[in-house]
């Protein structure tokens, strides 16, 4: 391993982070405070739309300027001074809104399907839709969480279209196999899926197989 190598394995890791107007700000809420805990550095954008759903669906509410909204989802989160960074919605000089900035995956959590819709047809009206479109012509990994129900043949198609462009999308539908005691139980079950696609260590939920693989280990030490 080269010297330049085992200085970026050993740096924290870059998310970009938006938040759109669909339901489910709990989902985008915890899995920010989850990258958070694991170090990472973390861009955020967060659309009109949004702000709307969080107050309504949370006891959390951002405040309208970039540096306030800033400041209040680092109390939130607990993030170290420069951990958590909100930008604009016309900030085109953020890091997301090109590809000669920083190589990071974006997750778009909850997706609504507007932002479906502008991004499976390029669209780069804000710095969410631009940060996408950059996601999608650099090939970085972009994870859409969207939340809706049911969905229509136009969402299905542009849910289509994400994924043959590389987009992962992961509608925010959670499984009972865990047995969940509660409702975060349920947003912790699509968050420890977005943390395992994003290759960052969880322990919201057991993988599958692991207990019985675990005690297939146990056997053979015995």
């Amino acid at each position: 391993m080269t010297e330049t190598t085992a200085q970026q394995s050993s740096s924290p890791r870059t998310i970009n982070l938006a938040f759109t107007g669909a339901s489910g700000a709990q989902y985008g809420l915890r899995l920010l405070q989850c990258l958070v805990a694991a170090g990472c550095t973390v861009n955020v954008m967060v659309s009109r739309a949004a702000q709307v759903v969080m107050a309504t669906e949370t006891d959390l509410k951002l405040p309208g300027s970039p540096p306030a909204m800033q400041a209040t989802l680092a109390g939130f989160t607990g993030a170290a001074p420069g951990q958590l960074l909100v930008f604009g919605r016309e900030d085109w000089f953020a890091p997301p809104a090109s590809g000669s900035g920083e190589k990071a995956p974006l997750v778009v959590c909850p997706c609504s399907t507007g932002t479906l819709s502008a991004l499976a047809t390029g669209a780069s009206n804000n710095l969410i839709e631009r940060a996408g479109d950059v996601a999608l012509k650099e090939r970085r990994q972009l994870i859409l969480v969207p939340r809706e129900a049911p969905y229509s043949e136009v969402h299905l198609d542009n849910m289509l279209k994400l994924t043959r462009m590389g987009a992962v999308i992961m509608p925010a539908s959670p499984g009972f196999y865990h047995n969940p005691q509660s409702v975060n139980d349920l947003v912790d079950f699509i968050v420890a899926r977005i943390l395992d696609h994003l290759d960052l260590p969880q322990d919201l939920m057991p993988r599958w197989g692991e207990e019985r693989a675990d005690g297939k280990r146990d056997d053979q030490r015995q």
